[in-house]
């Protein structure tokens, strides 16, 4: 093995060949590469009932240094959208500041009596533990646990994971939350 490696140095020394070995991936670029490449279609069959009235809710969730915040669309069966940008008035960690908005979602719908909702989010974390993972952080349990609360509320209640790059909107609304305009006078 040495003798090859030998080898294959000499040969390749006249053409200025330099090995250089790569830096590691940080582990939240493969998680998000993985995330953003997973198909995001209902493995569930959906019958055409009932998707008619179904009410479509993008959230996202924002967490800085000193502001955390939310951005949702709530967009109805018609077509017509309500926008929010939220600041929440406590600290929160990015997955803490998804869940906020999911909650906020659900909660809009639930006073606008909806009947049949599809959240999509860009956390693969909030996704996963509404649809089948098993919560273990005892702050993930009680945000699951809320809203599983919520989830009866709704005769049809789904959530989608989306890629970031269709997240957009609700990731600009998010990033409003750092702006001087929402601050409390």
């Amino acid at each position: 093995m040495l003798g090859r490696l030998i080898k294959w140095s000499i040969e390749l020394s006249e053409y200025d060949v330099n090995f250089e070995t790569r830096p590691a991936i940080k582990s939240q670029v493969l998680a998000d590469f993985v995330g953003d490449n997973t198909p995001t279609e209902c493995l569930e069959e959906d019958s055409s009932e009932n998707e008619k009235g179904l009410w479509k809710l993008s959230v996202d969730g924002l967490s800085c240094v000193s502001i955390s915040g939310a951005g949702l669309v709530l967009t109805s069966p018609d077509g017509w959208t309500l926008e929010y940008a939220l600041r929440f008035g406590f600290k929160a960690t990015n997955n803490e500041a998804e869940w906020e908005a999911l909650i906020a979602g659900l909660t809009i719908a639930k006073h606008l009596e909806v009947q049949k909702i599809e959240a999509s989010n860009d956390s693969q974390l909030v996704v996963g533990l509404v649809r089948e993972y098993e919560a273990r952080e005892d702050s993930m349990v009680k945000y699951l646990a809320h809203v599983q609360s919520l989830k009866s509320a709704f005769q049809v209640f789904r959530v989608v994971k989306v890629p970031r790059a269709e997240n957009a909107r609700v990731d600009q609304l998010s990033k409003l939350a750092r702006t001087e305009e929402l601050k409390k006078n």
